[in-house]
């Protein structure tokens, strides 16, 4: 089924983000996977190359061009090399748009232009050791002190959060007025008190830097608030929906991805004799993974201009996650069962989507989460 959602702009663009991919990403990745972290180079190099500010405005060296659509070529090439660990999608299509939005016309003039450049890696922090998707759970505080915040508290499963320079902490300012008391404050590299753990050990997405934060008696300018205090729940839940569709992007290609591939795989893998695609059974798996993954498709794609538009809501960013995820978990899943004991060693690419696949459905709102938005909307 062709698709209608791009227009020859978005194509030029896909062919800029697939040329860099191959290029720069390809030839290392394996490394960096060995190493936990991608080199800040990348990032420079990605900045050069107009892929990290497109949405940016121009007077900040962005290419103005606010359309999630740019935002969905750049997901979904990362997504066809198998780029898991590169954080770019944090900076781009999460964080570019509370600063979008809610900084002020000095805070973008400060940040906006090393932003784009990639000389500015960002981060945002919301989940904490007791608190993950109850955003109004957290402990961390941020205590008004004259022209200071004093910030408090500890982060964890920070991506991008050993690299970060710019880090987006939420935070309550005050802590009796529950999610009225909640906001963003930015918080700078080598500010003194703000600490860095560990970069932690995961199943996947293994070259994606995630760390544990740690804020003891931060004192960050009032200057650096996001938005208006107290506001910082409102926005949250303002900009989770695109956030969500991000992960619906990147499941919705990823399955593509792993039915290609694995279609090839069983066309030329023999067993009695013939292709283990040509029995019956193998056709039958992969006529159900092909269909449901062309229904992610359709769906994601509305949604998609569902976003652009602005109408898309919070529901259907729920339904999108959701469902795309756990669609992603059973593709991966059949898909690994037909390369039969290949599809366990790591050198096939089925093995690493397995690993990498896991988190899907747990950050950015768990599937549990993402049912109970859903059924509130409906009345019950």
């Amino acid at each position: 089924m062709e698709r209608q959602l791009f227009d020859a702009d978005h194509d030029a663009f896909r062919e800029s983000v697939r040329a860099f991919c191959e290029k720069e990403i390809v030839p290392h990745h394996d490394s960096w996977e060995d190493a936990g972290i991608v080199p800040r180079e990348l990032w420079t190099a990605a900045g050069g190359a107009g892929l990290l500010g497109f949405m940016m405005p121009e007077e900040y060296g962005g290419g103005g061009a606010r359309d999630f659509r740019f935002n969905a070529v750049l997901i979904e090439e990362l997504t066809r090399v198998r780029a898991s660990g590169v954080g770019f999608t944090i900076h781009t299509d999460i964080n570019s748009a509370y600063l979008l939005d809610y900084a002020t016309p000095e805070q973008k003039a400060r940040w906006l232009p090393a932003f784009c450049a990639g000389e500015t890696i960002s981060a945002i922090a919301m989940t904490e050791p007791g608190a993950g998707s109850d955003l109004q759970g957290i402990q961390t505080t941020a205590r008004r002190d004259g022209d200071h915040y004093v910030l408090n508290g500890q982060k964890t499963f920070i991506s991008n959060g050993i690299l970060a320079d710019l880090v987006i902490v939420v935070a309550k300012t005050d802590p009796a007025a529950g999610a009225q008391g909640i906001s963003l404050i930015v918080v700078e590299r080598g500010m003194p008190g703000f600490e860095r753990g560990r970069n932690l050990d995961k199943i996947g997405l293994k070259a994606q830097d995630t760390a544990e934060l740690f804020f003891d008696d931060v004192r960050v300018p009032v200057e650096n608030l996001l938005g208006e205090e107290g506001k910082g729940f409102i926005y949250l839940m303002e900009k989770l929906p695109q956030e969500r569709l991000t992960i619906a992007v990147v499941a919705a290609a990823a399955c593509e991805n792993m039915l290609e591939d694995t279609l090839r795989y069983v066309k030329d893998r023999k067993a009695f004799g013939r292709p283990i695609g040509s029995f019956q059974n193998s056709r039958f798996v992969l006529a159900e993974l092909a269909t449901e993954t062309q229904i992610a498709r359709v769906f994601v794609d509305r949604c998609i201009q569902e976003l652009t538009a602005g109408t898309l809501t919070v529901a259907e960013a729920a339904m999108a996650k959701w469902w795309t995820t756990e669609l992603q978990k059973k593709v991966v899943d059949r898909c690994l069962q037909l390369h039969g004991g290949y599809g366990f060693m790591t050198e096939y690419p089925i093995a690493k989507a397995y690993l990498d696949t896991r988190i899907q459905t747990i950050y950015g709102g768990t599937t549990e989460i993402m049912k109970e938005i859903i059924g509130r909307t409906l009345g019950i």
